[in-house]
């Protein structure tokens, strides 16, 4: 048996436009286990989003299987795929979709309050995650009073604030200048190694990619190691 925490195993995907048919993903299959970091590169229009839809369980594919944790979920109700996407998956965007009302601290609280913890352990677990990504001194702060990259680190302590087992993110560090990336890329990395998630990142810069465990990349609807 796989130890794979996120596996998609043959998954197929095709859009339909009137007569028109786009065959995006063709008989994909990939692995992301514990503690591993693996890039996502591939130009636009490849079907990098689409994978990711998948993966976070957003959109079923045509054919094949999505496994978290082992668990099979395409065959999984609307109700289930949820609870999976609240409790097993954290997903980081190119833009930090904060709530501009709340302040860092709180964005971070959502998450977990959803989930039925209480105010008291979401607000101390919050804490103790900002001070991971180095932002103890700006928890009281809305998002508009944040810098990009503080943005962002803000959005990555919220996506892992349910201790998922995958961390699914589309460019990241894609709206931040170069020096901001690498300090933010660095710390997203350490978090994943130190909380032994599967992460699944898509990206455009190479350089990035190269620092991560593997580079896989789609083409022609398939993924092959670059």
């Amino acid at each position: 048996m796989s130890d794979s925490v996120l596996r998609l195993a043959d998954v197929c995907r095709t859009y339909k436009g009137g007569a028109e048919k786009l065959n995006v993903l063709k008989g994909v299959d990939l692995e992301v286990k514990a503690g591993e970091v693996v890039a996502l590169v591939a130009p636009s229009g490849a079907g990098k989003s689409t994978l990711l839809h998948i993966a976070g369980l957003l959109e079923r594919p045509d054919a094949g299987e999505v496994y978290i944790n082992g668990r099979e979920c395409n065959a999984l109700g609307d109700r289930s795929r949820t609870l999976v996407r609240r409790h097993e998956l954290g997903v980081v965007y190119q833009f930090h979709h904060l709530q501009p009302e709340f302040s860092a601290l709180e964005n971070v609280m959502l998450p977990q309050m959803i989930a039925g913890k209480s105010k008291s352990k979401a607000m101390a677990h919050s804490k103790a995650l900002l001070g991971q990504v180095g932002l103890s001194s700006r928890e009281t702060h809305r998002p508009s009073r944040l810098s990009g990259g503080e943005q962002q680190r803000v959005a990555i302590a919220r996506a892992i604030a349910n201790s998922p087992a995958v961390l699914l993110a589309d460019e990241p560090t894609g709206n931040l200048d170069p020096e901001t990336s690498d300090a933010v890329f660095d710390m997203l990395v350490n978090l994943v190694r130190e909380t032994k998630l599967a992460a699944l990142i898509a990206t455009h810069n190479i350089d990035l990619a190269r620092r991560m465990d593997r580079i896989l990349t789609l083409k022609a609807g398939q993924v092959t190691a670059l």
